[in-house]
């Protein structure tokens, strides 16, 4: 598939390749089966985050939930002395913290890790809390606002329908990135969440659907941040089932799901507080819409989306094929991938071993400030096969 939207990171000939730390309760032998050894503790998601840096990841992903998780920022603040060059993306629940109080928090966290670290915006609801979409995503768009303000300015001042801040100095809140702060991911679908990203962030998220659908919806984002001349750079996170064949990655699939009880499945979905987005419907409709073996296109398998809300499909395949298919998102102008499996260290090991030593990693150099590129890029492609 051709490019299909301008990227900022022309500049690159790598990508950014990141895995996820299962703060959420989320890591199985068998999906939708508790297992005590893999449960969501500070040592076991330690653990994770400690082998995605012994085997080359640029970034880890910490998930928030309040159900099921560990608080967040103070997994990344216990992890910080731990590690070295790994960069971890926090994620924030806009609202959640008052947001100069958020951007001190951030700034602290950014000095502990020397700039090593990368926010996720969220705006789902908190618990015990249904607010509108319109609302959220307002109350997200003004929370960015201030932590930009925070970051850039000698003082902040917000007059908002949520936040009302005059001269409040930013000096507590100066982060260790002097470029602009933290690059800020998201992730969203509806119209709100396309303004909020276009406007203020730096890396738009998507969940896995097939590459048309990809390719719409970095069109529908990329015309949205054009708008306010700006450009982005664009991320994937999808779950990963590698092995030296096809065949044994299929398998591999089919045994992960092999004792999933669906009613059990649809009692994990609902219980995340971001179980009723647009997002999240996107992926049970891929689910209905794929074949009687779950794929909605080679090597993307949805069989994960019975046990999980959110990222709900899987690549599937051997070394060359998820080289393959990781290339072709390159080229349609993917810069961004986070990663994970099932469980989630042994995943990490196996992904390490059979495609980290294929691909060139690099970090996303940042956005803030950024105007839309006049011509597309060249498209890249992946590192030498050895």
């Amino acid at each position: 598939m051709e490019q299909v939207v301008p990227v900022t990171s022309a500049d690159l000939d790598g990508a950014e390749v990141s895995w996820f730390s299962a703060l959420c309760s989320d890591d199985y032998q068998f999906l939708g089966v508790p297992d005590p050894d893999l449960r969501s503790s500070w040592d076991h998601c330690r653990n994770i985050a400690l082998e995605a840096e012994k085997q080359g990841f640029r970034n880890i992903l910490a998930p928030s939930s309040y159900q099921v998780g560990q608080d967040t920022l103070s997994f990344v603040a216990g992890m910080a002395p731990l590690t070295e060059k790994m960069n971890f993306l926090a994620a924030i629940r806009c609202g959640e913290m008052q947001p100069i109080m958020l951007a001190r928090t951030v700034a602290t966290l950014d000095h502990m890790l020397k700039g090593r670290l990368t926010l996720n915006v969220i705006s789902s609801d908190f618990p015990g809390e249904v607010a509108e979409s319109k609302f959220r995503y307002k109350r997200s768009h003004e929370v960015v606002e201030i932590l930009r303000q925070a970051w850039t300015r000698d003082e902040i001042t917000h007059h908002g329908e949520v936040y009302s801040f005059n001269k409040v100095p930013t000096a507590p809140a100066k982060p260790y990135q002097q470029n602009g702060g933290p690059l800020l991911y998201f992730g969203g679908y509806s119209p709100d969440a396309l303004e909020l990203c276009g406007a203020q962030c730096d890396v738009y998220l998507m969940w896995p659907e097939t590459q048309d659908q990809l390719a719409e919806r970095m069109k529908a984002v990329h015309a949205r941040a054009q708008a306010h001349n700006r450009t982005l750079d664009y991320g994937l996170r999808v779950h990963m089932i590698v092995r030296d064949t096809e065949a044994e990655a299929k398998e591999y699939a089919d045994y992960i799901a092999s004792r999933l009880d669906d009613e059990y499945g649809k009692l994990i979905r609902d219980r995340a507080h971001d179980s009723i987005s647009l997002g999240v419907a996107h992926q049970a409709r891929a689910r209905e819409l794929a074949d009687q073996f779950g794929y909605t296109e080679p090597g993307l398998w949805t069989g994960v989306g019975r046990a999980r809300s959110g990222c709900g499909a899987a690549l599937v395949g051997s070394t060359d094929q998820i080289l393959s298919k990781i290339e072709t998102y390159q080229k349609m102008g993917i810069r961004a991938f986070i990663f994970s499996g099932y469980p989630h260290i042994d995943e990490c090991k196996h992904f390490g071993a059979k495609v980290m030593p294929h691909l060139k990693t690099v970090s996303l150099p940042h956005a803030y400030g950024r105007v839309p590129a006049e011509t597309p890029p060249t498209p890249l492609g992946t590192g030498p096969r050895t």
